[in-house]
């Protein structure tokens, strides 16, 4: 299956923003970014740690989203991946790759883009 798979190490963010913190807050930023890239959430879960930091999922009907958060250190890592079955969703995962970034604000960042479903040589599994 053709897909693209966005993957995000992001840091020096900004720990007192509500994202970072609060399981709400993330959430509806994580929907909101889904919604506004013109994905299809079709769920969701998200958690709360004690003292600090949030993981959560969107499930979409074109794959996933995965985001968690390190208030502790300032850092986020977000892994977004789409399928192209029907339509090239290639600007749609972008489109929510940088609405997210845009939210957390980081300082540095690695990211990494990559090609999956047979767009990659494929290599004989051992």
């Amino acid at each position: 299956m053709d897909g693209i798979h966005l993957l995000g190490e992001w840091f020096d963010c900004p720990a007192e923003s509500p994202a970072m913190i609060q399981s709400g807050a993330l959430r509806s930023l994580c929907l909101a970014a889904t919604q506004g890239a013109g994905l299809t959430a079709v769920g969701d879960k998200f958690h709360q740690f004690a003292p600090q930091g949030v993981t959560g999922m969107v499930l979409l009907a074109e794959s996933h989203l995965a985001i968690h958060t390190w208030p502790e250190s300032g850092f986020v890592s977000v892994d977004v991946y789409v399928c192209n079955f029907s339509a090239d969703n290639t600007p749609k995962a972008q489109h929510l790759f940088d609405a997210l970034r845009r939210a957390f604000q980081p300082a540095r960042v690695s990211e990494h883009t990559i090609r999956r479903g047979g767009l990659e040589p494929v290599r004989k599994a051992a």
